[in-house]
Protein backbone atom coordinates (compact mmCIF):
# COMPACT_ATOMS: atom_id res chain seq x y z
CA UNK A 1 0.00 0.00 0.00
CA UNK A 2 2.96 2.28 0.49
CA UNK A 3 3.82 2.34 -2.88
CA UNK A 4 -0.08 3.68 -4.32
CA UNK A 5 1.00 7.39 -3.36
CA UNK A 6 4.20 6.86 -5.91
CA UNK A 7 1.94 5.13 -8.39
CA UNK A 8 -0.91 8.14 -8.48
CA UNK A 9 2.02 10.80 -8.20
CA UNK A 10 3.35 9.21 -11.58
CA UNK A 11 0.15 9.00 -13.14
CA UNK A 12 -0.54 12.65 -12.60
CA UNK A 13 2.75 13.97 -14.13
CA UNK A 14 2.50 11.42 -16.75
CA UNK A 15 -1.35 12.46 -17.74
CA UNK A 16 0.21 16.11 -17.65
CA UNK A 17 2.06 14.97 -20.87
CA UNK A 18 1.91 17.39 -24.09
CA UNK A 19 -0.69 16.36 -26.69
CA UNK A 20 0.87 14.78 -30.15
CA UNK A 21 -0.62 15.80 -33.25
CA UNK A 22 -0.86 19.22 -34.92
CA UNK A 23 -3.05 21.95 -33.10
CA UNK A 24 -5.87 23.14 -35.40
CA UNK A 25 -5.99 26.91 -36.13
CA UNK A 26 -8.78 28.24 -38.28
CA UNK A 27 -8.40 29.35 -42.03
CA UNK A 28 -7.27 33.22 -42.43
CA UNK A 29 -9.89 35.38 -43.67
CA UNK A 30 -10.47 36.75 -47.43
CA UNK A 31 -9.44 39.91 -48.32
CA UNK A 32 -12.40 42.56 -47.20
CA UNK A 33 -13.76 42.84 -51.01
CA UNK A 34 -12.39 39.68 -52.23
CA UNK A 35 -14.41 37.86 -55.16
CA UNK A 36 -17.28 40.23 -55.06
CA UNK A 37 -18.40 42.78 -57.79
CA UNK A 38 -20.12 46.07 -57.03
CA UNK A 39 -23.96 46.22 -58.82
CA UNK A 40 -23.26 49.42 -59.16
CA UNK A 41 -26.91 50.36 -58.67
CA UNK A 42 -27.32 50.50 -54.68
CA UNK A 43 -29.71 47.79 -54.59
CA UNK A 44 -27.27 45.45 -52.63
CA UNK A 45 -25.97 46.59 -49.26
CA UNK A 46 -22.84 44.50 -48.21
CA UNK A 47 -22.76 43.87 -44.76
CA UNK A 48 -23.74 41.37 -42.24
CA UNK A 49 -26.50 39.53 -45.01
CA UNK A 50 -29.97 38.70 -44.80
CA UNK A 51 -31.42 37.47 -41.65
CA UNK A 52 -32.50 34.00 -41.12
CA UNK A 53 -35.72 33.99 -42.18
CA UNK A 54 -34.96 36.01 -45.05
CA UNK A 55 -38.09 34.45 -47.47
CA UNK A 56 -40.41 37.25 -45.41
CA UNK A 57 -38.82 40.17 -46.81
CA UNK A 58 -41.01 39.25 -50.08
CA UNK A 59 -43.83 40.21 -48.53
CA UNK A 60 -46.03 36.89 -49.09
CA UNK A 61 -48.27 35.31 -46.27
CA UNK A 62 -48.47 32.11 -48.88
CA UNK A 63 -44.65 32.07 -49.15
CA UNK A 64 -44.39 31.80 -45.66
CA UNK A 65 -46.69 29.30 -44.37
CA UNK A 66 -45.25 27.48 -47.36
CA UNK A 67 -41.74 27.32 -45.97
CA UNK A 68 -42.79 27.10 -42.31
CA UNK A 69 -44.40 23.62 -43.75
CA UNK A 70 -41.96 22.10 -45.17
CA UNK A 71 -39.34 23.45 -42.20
CA UNK A 72 -41.51 21.32 -40.23
CA UNK A 73 -42.27 18.18 -42.09
CA UNK A 74 -39.46 17.62 -44.89
CA UNK A 75 -38.28 14.07 -44.38
CA UNK A 76 -34.54 14.91 -45.69
CA UNK A 77 -34.44 18.11 -42.97
CA UNK A 78 -35.79 15.42 -40.22
CA UNK A 79 -33.12 12.58 -41.25
CA UNK A 80 -30.62 15.13 -40.68
CA UNK A 81 -31.23 16.26 -37.46
CA UNK A 82 -31.33 13.35 -36.46
CA UNK A 83 -27.70 12.28 -37.82
CA UNK A 84 -26.82 15.72 -35.73
CA UNK A 85 -28.24 13.46 -32.61
CA UNK A 86 -26.21 10.54 -33.64
CA UNK A 87 -23.34 13.03 -33.87
CA UNK A 88 -23.78 14.47 -30.28
CA UNK A 89 -24.12 10.83 -28.80
CA UNK A 90 -20.72 9.69 -30.45
CA UNK A 91 -19.26 12.52 -28.48
CA UNK A 92 -20.19 11.43 -25.56
CA UNK A 93 -19.31 7.88 -26.10
CA UNK A 94 -15.57 9.10 -26.42
CA UNK A 95 -16.09 11.28 -24.10
CA UNK A 96 -16.62 8.62 -21.75
CA UNK A 97 -14.23 6.29 -22.80
CA UNK A 98 -11.13 8.34 -21.53
CA UNK A 99 -12.81 8.34 -18.26
CA UNK A 100 -12.35 5.86 -15.32
CA UNK A 101 -13.80 2.20 -16.43
CA UNK A 102 -15.13 0.72 -13.33
CA UNK A 103 -16.80 -3.03 -14.03
CA UNK A 104 -18.59 -5.46 -11.78
CA UNK A 105 -18.65 -8.77 -12.27
CA UNK A 106 -20.13 -12.38 -10.43
CA UNK A 107 -19.81 -16.07 -11.28
CA UNK A 108 -20.60 -18.92 -9.82
CA UNK A 109 -18.63 -22.07 -10.85
CA UNK A 110 -18.30 -26.12 -10.82
CA UNK A 111 -14.83 -27.30 -10.76
CA UNK A 112 -12.87 -30.48 -10.88
CA UNK A 113 -9.11 -30.07 -10.37
CA UNK A 114 -7.02 -32.49 -12.60
CA UNK A 115 -4.13 -33.48 -9.48
CA UNK A 116 -2.06 -34.98 -11.96
CA UNK A 117 -1.62 -32.24 -14.78
CA UNK A 118 0.21 -30.26 -11.75
CA UNK A 119 2.47 -33.41 -10.89
CA UNK A 120 1.68 -34.11 -7.27
CA UNK A 121 2.53 -37.52 -6.02
CA UNK A 122 -0.05 -39.74 -4.16
CA UNK A 123 2.39 -39.52 -0.96
CA UNK A 124 1.80 -35.28 -0.70
CA UNK A 125 -2.30 -36.58 -0.33
CA UNK A 126 -1.05 -40.01 1.56
CA UNK A 127 -2.86 -41.99 -0.92
CA UNK A 128 -1.50 -44.95 -3.44
CA UNK A 129 -1.70 -48.48 -3.65
CA UNK A 130 0.54 -51.04 -4.81
CA UNK A 131 4.11 -49.85 -6.36
CA UNK A 132 3.43 -48.38 -9.88
CA UNK A 133 -0.37 -48.54 -9.31
CA UNK A 134 -1.93 -45.65 -7.62
CA UNK A 135 -4.98 -42.86 -8.35
CA UNK A 136 -4.85 -39.16 -6.83
CA UNK A 137 -8.40 -38.67 -6.44
CA UNK A 138 -9.16 -35.16 -8.34
CA UNK A 139 -11.56 -32.85 -6.11
CA UNK A 140 -14.44 -31.09 -7.18
CA UNK A 141 -16.27 -27.87 -5.89
CA UNK A 142 -18.25 -25.25 -6.19
CA UNK A 143 -16.87 -21.25 -6.33
CA UNK A 144 -18.71 -17.96 -6.09
CA UNK A 145 -17.33 -15.22 -7.00
CA UNK A 146 -17.90 -11.12 -7.23
CA UNK A 147 -15.28 -8.43 -7.68
CA UNK A 148 -15.13 -5.07 -9.06
CA UNK A 149 -12.11 -3.18 -10.68
CA UNK A 150 -11.24 0.10 -12.33
CA UNK A 151 -9.21 1.17 -14.82
CA UNK A 152 -7.91 4.51 -16.04
CA UNK A 153 -6.22 5.10 -19.28
CA UNK A 154 -3.27 7.86 -18.43
CA UNK A 155 -3.46 8.98 -21.66
CA UNK A 156 0.04 9.77 -22.13
CA UNK A 157 0.56 11.27 -25.76
CA UNK A 158 -3.14 12.71 -25.68
CA UNK A 159 -5.07 9.91 -27.82
CA UNK A 160 -8.02 10.18 -26.26
CA UNK A 161 -8.10 13.99 -26.23
CA UNK A 162 -7.23 14.48 -29.80
CA UNK A 163 -10.44 12.16 -30.48
CA UNK A 164 -12.64 13.96 -28.20
CA UNK A 165 -11.61 16.99 -30.56
CA UNK A 166 -11.84 15.37 -33.72
CA UNK A 167 -15.45 14.06 -32.21
CA UNK A 168 -16.57 17.35 -31.21
CA UNK A 169 -15.50 18.74 -34.65
CA UNK A 170 -17.57 16.38 -36.57
CA UNK A 171 -20.33 17.24 -34.75
CA UNK A 172 -20.06 21.08 -35.58
CA UNK A 173 -19.77 19.93 -39.32
CA UNK A 174 -22.99 17.85 -38.74
CA UNK A 175 -24.50 20.98 -37.15
CA UNK A 176 -23.25 23.32 -39.87
CA UNK A 177 -24.78 20.27 -42.56
CA UNK A 178 -28.35 20.05 -40.98
CA UNK A 179 -28.40 24.13 -40.66
CA UNK A 180 -26.87 24.20 -44.52
CA UNK A 181 -29.75 21.68 -44.92
CA UNK A 182 -32.39 24.57 -43.28
CA UNK A 183 -30.95 26.76 -45.88
CA UNK A 184 -31.37 24.39 -48.32
CA UNK A 185 -35.09 23.59 -48.25
CA UNK A 186 -35.97 27.41 -47.59
CA UNK A 187 -34.33 28.26 -51.06
CA UNK A 188 -36.15 25.81 -52.85
CA UNK A 189 -39.12 26.23 -51.29
CA UNK A 190 -39.27 30.02 -52.02
CA UNK A 191 -37.85 29.50 -55.11
CA UNK A 192 -40.31 26.75 -56.44
CA UNK A 193 -43.19 28.97 -54.87
CA UNK A 194 -41.43 31.78 -57.71
CA UNK A 195 -41.54 29.13 -60.43
CA UNK A 196 -45.34 28.43 -59.91
CA UNK A 197 -46.75 31.74 -59.50
CA UNK A 198 -44.70 32.69 -62.66
CA UNK A 199 -46.35 29.69 -64.33
CA UNK A 200 -49.27 30.67 -63.09
CA UNK A 201 -48.83 34.49 -64.18
CA UNK A 202 -48.05 33.26 -67.65
CA UNK A 203 -50.97 31.01 -68.22
CA UNK A 204 -53.00 34.28 -67.44
CA UNK A 205 -51.14 36.17 -69.79
CA UNK A 206 -51.25 33.28 -72.11
CA UNK A 207 -55.56 33.71 -71.46
CA UNK A 208 -55.27 36.93 -72.16
CA UNK A 209 -53.26 36.82 -75.15
CA UNK A 210 -55.97 34.48 -76.22
CA UNK A 211 -58.26 36.79 -76.08
CA UNK A 212 -56.50 39.09 -78.03
CA UNK A 213 -56.64 36.58 -80.63
CA UNK A 214 -60.51 36.60 -80.68
CA UNK A 215 -60.54 39.93 -81.06
CA UNK A 216 -58.22 39.48 -84.07
CA UNK A 217 -60.61 36.86 -85.32
CA UNK A 218 -63.40 38.83 -84.82
CA UNK A 219 -62.21 41.76 -86.71
CA UNK A 220 -61.09 39.52 -89.86
CA UNK A 221 -64.70 38.07 -89.65
CA UNK A 222 -66.11 41.16 -89.45
CA UNK A 223 -64.38 42.82 -92.56
CA UNK A 224 -65.15 39.41 -94.28
CA UNK A 225 -68.68 39.64 -93.95
CA UNK A 226 -68.77 43.38 -94.71
CA UNK A 227 -66.87 42.65 -97.97
CA UNK A 228 -63.92 44.47 -97.86
CA UNK A 229 -62.15 41.59 -96.07
CA UNK A 230 -60.73 38.00 -97.49
CA UNK A 231 -61.12 34.44 -96.48
CA UNK A 232 -57.18 34.13 -96.01
CA UNK A 233 -57.36 37.11 -93.73
CA UNK A 234 -60.06 34.65 -91.36
CA UNK A 235 -57.59 31.71 -91.19
CA UNK A 236 -54.45 33.98 -90.44
CA UNK A 237 -56.21 35.23 -87.47
CA UNK A 238 -57.69 31.90 -87.00
CA UNK A 239 -54.24 29.97 -87.33
CA UNK A 240 -52.64 32.10 -84.77
CA UNK A 241 -55.02 31.61 -82.38
CA UNK A 242 -54.91 27.99 -82.84
CA UNK A 243 -51.36 28.22 -82.35
CA UNK A 244 -51.34 30.10 -79.12
CA UNK A 245 -54.42 27.73 -77.47
CA UNK A 246 -51.77 25.09 -77.80
CA UNK A 247 -49.50 26.77 -75.37
CA UNK A 248 -51.93 26.06 -72.27
CA UNK A 249 -51.75 22.60 -71.76
CA UNK A 250 -47.77 22.37 -72.26
CA UNK A 251 -47.69 24.86 -69.52
CA UNK A 252 -50.49 23.56 -66.93
CA UNK A 253 -48.21 20.40 -66.91
CA UNK A 254 -45.38 22.50 -65.92
CA UNK A 255 -47.93 23.96 -63.23
CA UNK A 256 -48.58 20.70 -62.22
CA UNK A 257 -45.10 18.90 -62.14
CA UNK A 258 -44.42 21.93 -60.13
CA UNK A 259 -46.87 21.62 -57.51
CA UNK A 260 -45.75 18.31 -57.32
CA UNK A 261 -41.85 18.93 -56.06
CA UNK A 262 -43.45 21.68 -53.67
CA UNK A 263 -45.55 18.84 -52.28
CA UNK A 264 -42.31 16.66 -51.94
CA UNK A 265 -40.38 19.54 -50.06
CA UNK A 266 -43.35 20.33 -47.93
CA UNK A 267 -43.08 16.60 -46.80
CA UNK A 268 -46.46 15.27 -48.41
CA UNK A 269 -48.03 13.85 -51.14
CA UNK A 270 -48.92 16.34 -54.51
CA UNK A 271 -52.79 15.19 -53.82
CA UNK A 272 -52.25 16.35 -50.00
CA UNK A 273 -50.99 19.59 -51.39
CA UNK A 274 -53.68 22.87 -51.12
CA UNK A 275 -54.44 25.48 -53.51
CA UNK A 276 -51.36 27.45 -54.62
CA UNK A 277 -52.68 30.39 -56.09
CA UNK A 278 -49.41 32.19 -55.76
CA UNK A 279 -48.86 35.60 -58.21
CA UNK A 280 -45.30 37.69 -58.64
CA UNK A 281 -47.93 40.48 -58.10
CA UNK A 282 -48.50 39.90 -54.75
CA UNK A 283 -44.73 39.41 -53.68
CA UNK A 284 -42.62 42.39 -53.47
CA UNK A 285 -38.89 42.71 -54.09
CA UNK A 286 -37.01 43.85 -50.78
CA UNK A 287 -35.63 47.44 -51.42
CA UNK A 288 -32.46 46.50 -50.73
CA UNK A 289 -30.58 43.43 -50.32
CA UNK A 290 -28.43 42.98 -47.53
CA UNK A 291 -25.30 40.98 -48.82
CA UNK A 292 -22.49 39.74 -46.07
CA UNK A 293 -19.46 40.93 -47.00
CA UNK A 294 -16.89 38.32 -47.48
CA UNK A 295 -15.10 38.77 -44.05
CA UNK A 296 -18.25 37.76 -42.64
CA UNK A 297 -19.66 35.33 -45.48
CA UNK A 298 -16.74 32.58 -43.65
CA UNK A 299 -18.49 33.05 -40.37
CA UNK A 300 -22.19 32.65 -41.65
CA UNK A 301 -22.72 30.33 -44.65
CA UNK A 302 -22.98 26.71 -43.20
CA UNK A 303 -21.17 25.26 -46.16
CA UNK A 304 -18.04 26.85 -45.33
CA UNK A 305 -18.48 26.54 -41.90
CA UNK A 306 -18.44 22.97 -42.38
CA UNK A 307 -15.35 22.84 -44.42
CA UNK A 308 -13.71 24.34 -41.60
CA UNK A 309 -14.85 22.03 -38.76
CA UNK A 310 -14.11 18.75 -40.98
CA UNK A 311 -10.64 20.86 -41.62
CA UNK A 312 -10.41 20.77 -37.60
CA UNK A 313 -11.36 17.19 -37.53
CA UNK A 314 -8.95 15.97 -40.31
CA UNK A 315 -6.05 17.92 -37.93
CA UNK A 316 -7.48 16.24 -34.91
CA UNK A 317 -7.43 12.80 -36.88
CA UNK A 318 -3.55 13.40 -36.95
CA UNK A 319 -3.19 13.50 -33.33
CA UNK A 320 -4.82 10.33 -33.03
CA UNK A 321 -2.67 8.78 -35.29
CA UNK A 322 0.66 10.16 -34.24
CA UNK A 323 -0.73 8.91 -30.66
CA UNK A 324 -0.48 5.46 -31.77
CA UNK A 325 2.90 5.42 -32.53
CA UNK A 326 3.81 5.72 -28.76
CA UNK A 327 3.49 3.57 -25.81
CA UNK A 328 0.10 3.82 -23.90
CA UNK A 329 -0.18 3.26 -19.69
CA UNK A 330 -3.22 2.61 -17.91
CA UNK A 331 -3.75 1.90 -13.97
CA UNK A 332 -5.87 0.03 -12.05
CA UNK A 333 -7.25 -1.96 -9.38
CA UNK A 334 -9.78 -4.63 -8.89
CA UNK A 335 -11.31 -6.55 -5.63
CA UNK A 336 -12.56 -9.54 -5.26
CA UNK A 337 -14.59 -11.71 -2.70
CA UNK A 338 -14.27 -15.99 -3.31
CA UNK A 339 -16.11 -18.49 -1.31
CA UNK A 340 -17.16 -22.20 -1.65
CA UNK A 341 -20.74 -20.96 -0.16
CA UNK A 342 -22.52 -17.96 -1.44
CA UNK A 343 -23.27 -16.98 2.19
CA UNK A 344 -19.57 -16.71 2.67
CA UNK A 345 -18.84 -14.63 -0.08
CA UNK A 346 -18.97 -11.51 2.19
CA UNK A 347 -16.35 -12.99 4.69
CA UNK A 348 -13.04 -10.92 5.09
CA UNK A 349 -11.18 -14.05 5.15
CA UNK A 350 -12.26 -14.56 1.33
CA UNK A 351 -11.14 -10.79 0.13
CA UNK A 352 -8.24 -10.64 -2.56
CA UNK A 353 -7.27 -7.15 -4.18
CA UNK A 354 -4.89 -6.53 -6.57
CA UNK A 355 -3.16 -2.96 -7.72
CA UNK A 356 -1.56 -2.44 -11.16
CA UNK A 357 0.19 -0.28 -13.63
CA UNK A 358 0.56 -1.40 -17.05
CA UNK A 359 2.30 -0.04 -20.87
CA UNK A 360 1.48 -1.30 -23.91
CA UNK A 361 4.54 -0.37 -26.65
CA UNK A 362 3.82 -0.72 -30.44
CA UNK A 363 6.63 -2.48 -31.46
CA UNK A 364 6.17 -4.06 -34.86
CA UNK A 365 2.78 -3.83 -36.93
CA UNK A 366 3.73 -4.43 -40.19
CA UNK A 367 3.69 -0.46 -40.79
CA UNK A 368 0.49 0.02 -40.09
CA UNK A 369 0.83 2.46 -37.86
CA UNK A 370 2.90 4.72 -39.87
CA UNK A 371 0.55 4.04 -42.78
CA UNK A 372 -2.69 5.12 -41.01
CA UNK A 373 -0.53 8.33 -39.91
CA UNK A 374 0.14 8.91 -43.67
CA UNK A 375 -3.40 8.70 -44.31
CA UNK A 376 -4.48 10.92 -41.83
CA UNK A 377 -1.98 13.27 -42.95
CA UNK A 378 -3.41 13.48 -46.80
CA UNK A 379 -6.70 13.59 -45.11
CA UNK A 380 -5.41 16.27 -43.86
CA UNK A 381 -4.33 18.26 -46.91
CA UNK A 382 -7.38 17.23 -48.87
CA UNK A 383 -9.61 18.90 -46.54
CA UNK A 384 -7.82 22.20 -46.37
CA UNK A 385 -7.79 22.21 -50.63
CA UNK A 386 -11.94 21.42 -50.08
CA UNK A 387 -12.16 24.38 -47.54
CA UNK A 388 -10.27 26.89 -50.44
CA UNK A 389 -12.04 25.19 -52.82
CA UNK A 390 -16.04 25.73 -51.11
CA UNK A 391 -14.53 29.28 -49.93
CA UNK A 392 -13.98 30.11 -53.73
CA UNK A 393 -17.43 28.67 -54.75
CA UNK A 394 -19.30 30.72 -52.54
CA UNK A 395 -17.53 33.61 -53.34
CA UNK A 396 -18.09 33.15 -56.90
CA UNK A 397 -21.79 32.56 -56.40
CA UNK A 398 -22.46 35.79 -54.42
CA UNK A 399 -20.24 37.98 -57.30
CA UNK A 400 -22.09 36.47 -60.18
CA UNK A 401 -26.06 36.64 -58.58
CA UNK A 402 -24.69 40.11 -57.42
CA UNK A 403 -23.84 40.59 -61.13
CA UNK A 404 -27.74 39.32 -61.91
CA UNK A 405 -29.02 41.01 -60.00
CA UNK A 406 -28.30 44.75 -61.82
CA UNK A 407 -28.35 42.69 -65.07
CA UNK A 408 -31.60 41.77 -64.26
CA UNK A 409 -32.85 45.20 -63.05
CA UNK A 410 -31.56 46.73 -66.81
CA UNK A 411 -33.41 44.14 -68.43
CA UNK A 412 -36.68 44.51 -66.83
CA UNK A 413 -36.54 48.26 -67.48
CA UNK A 414 -36.05 47.55 -71.07
CA UNK A 415 -38.80 44.73 -71.27
CA UNK A 416 -41.00 47.23 -69.45
CA UNK A 417 -40.33 49.52 -72.41
CA UNK A 418 -40.64 47.21 -75.17
CA UNK A 419 -43.96 45.93 -74.04
CA UNK A 420 -45.00 49.61 -73.81
CA UNK A 421 -44.21 50.20 -77.09
CA UNK A 422 -45.92 46.65 -78.32
CA UNK A 423 -49.02 47.81 -76.64
CA UNK A 424 -49.37 51.17 -78.41
CA UNK A 425 -48.44 49.22 -81.65
CA UNK A 426 -51.13 46.77 -81.69
CA UNK A 427 -53.89 49.27 -80.89
CA UNK A 428 -52.79 51.28 -83.86
CA UNK A 429 -52.45 48.65 -86.08
CA UNK A 430 -55.95 47.61 -85.16
CA UNK A 431 -57.21 51.14 -85.48
CA UNK A 432 -55.65 51.27 -88.97
CA UNK A 433 -56.96 47.84 -90.27
CA UNK A 434 -60.27 48.51 -88.93
CA UNK A 435 -60.51 51.79 -90.95
CA UNK A 436 -58.84 49.57 -94.42
CA UNK A 437 -55.37 51.66 -93.95
CA UNK A 438 -53.00 48.19 -93.26
CA UNK A 439 -53.92 44.70 -93.58
CA UNK A 440 -54.24 41.79 -91.18
CA UNK A 441 -50.67 40.71 -91.31
CA UNK A 442 -49.47 43.84 -89.96
CA UNK A 443 -52.29 43.43 -86.90
CA UNK A 444 -51.13 39.80 -86.68
CA UNK A 445 -47.18 40.88 -86.71
CA UNK A 446 -47.99 43.45 -83.96
CA UNK A 447 -50.27 40.91 -82.32
CA UNK A 448 -47.44 38.26 -81.90
CA UNK A 449 -44.83 41.79 -80.97
CA UNK A 450 -46.92 42.27 -78.34
CA UNK A 451 -47.17 38.70 -77.21
CA UNK A 452 -43.57 38.43 -77.36
CA UNK A 453 -43.35 41.41 -75.06
CA UNK A 454 -45.43 40.19 -72.51
CA UNK A 455 -43.99 37.09 -71.76
CA UNK A 456 -40.82 38.60 -72.08
CA UNK A 457 -41.47 41.09 -69.02
CA UNK A 458 -43.18 38.56 -66.90
CA UNK A 459 -39.88 36.29 -67.56
CA UNK A 460 -38.17 39.28 -66.71
CA UNK A 461 -39.95 39.99 -63.12
CA UNK A 462 -39.92 36.17 -62.42
CA UNK A 463 -36.26 36.10 -63.44
CA UNK A 464 -35.69 38.72 -60.66
CA UNK A 465 -37.35 37.66 -58.01
CA UNK A 466 -35.60 34.14 -58.68
CA UNK A 467 -32.32 35.70 -58.47
CA UNK A 468 -33.11 37.82 -55.38
CA UNK A 469 -34.35 34.65 -53.15
CA UNK A 470 -30.76 32.95 -54.42
CA UNK A 471 -28.80 35.96 -53.33
CA UNK A 472 -30.46 36.11 -49.98
CA UNK A 473 -30.43 32.32 -49.94
CA UNK A 474 -26.17 32.20 -50.45
CA UNK A 475 -25.24 34.71 -48.20
CA UNK A 476 -27.98 33.72 -45.22
CA UNK A 477 -26.97 32.08 -41.73
CA UNK A 478 -27.27 30.53 -39.08
CA UNK A 479 -30.12 28.00 -37.22
CA UNK A 480 -33.96 28.57 -38.85
CA UNK A 481 -36.44 28.48 -36.59
CA UNK A 482 -36.83 28.57 -32.64
CA UNK A 483 -33.71 29.59 -31.02
CA UNK A 484 -33.96 27.29 -28.10
CA UNK A 485 -33.58 24.29 -30.83
CA UNK A 486 -29.86 26.26 -31.25
CA UNK A 487 -28.74 25.14 -27.84
CA UNK A 488 -30.62 21.98 -28.13
CA UNK A 489 -28.27 21.12 -31.44
CA UNK A 490 -25.08 22.51 -30.24
CA UNK A 491 -22.17 20.05 -29.58
CA UNK A 492 -21.15 20.33 -26.03
CA UNK A 493 -17.65 21.72 -25.63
Amino acid sequence: MRKLPLLLTAACLLASCKTVGPNFATPAAPPPQAGYASDGQGRAALGEGPGAEWWKSFGSPELNAAVEKALAANHSLAASIATLERAKAHIDAVVGRSKPQINANGRAEYQQINLNAFGFSPDAFGVGGGAGNFTISNPHFQLYTLGAGVSYDLDLFGKHRREREQALAEAEAQQRQTEAAHLLIAGRVTQQVIAIAALSDRIRTERALLAEDDRNVELTQARQRGGIGTMVEVLSAQGQQASDRANLPVLEQQLADGRAQLAVLEGISPAELGPTDFSLDRMTLPAQVPVALPSALVHKRPDIQEAEARLHAATAAVGVATANLYPDISIGASISQAADKPWNVFNGNTTSYDIFGGIMAPIFHGGTLKAEKRGAQAGLRASAEQYQQVVLEAFGQVSGLLSALSTDRDALAAQTTSSQIAERSLYLSRRSFQVGNSGILQVLDASRAYQRAQLSLLEARSRQFYNVARLQSATAGGWIGDPKAVAANTPAP
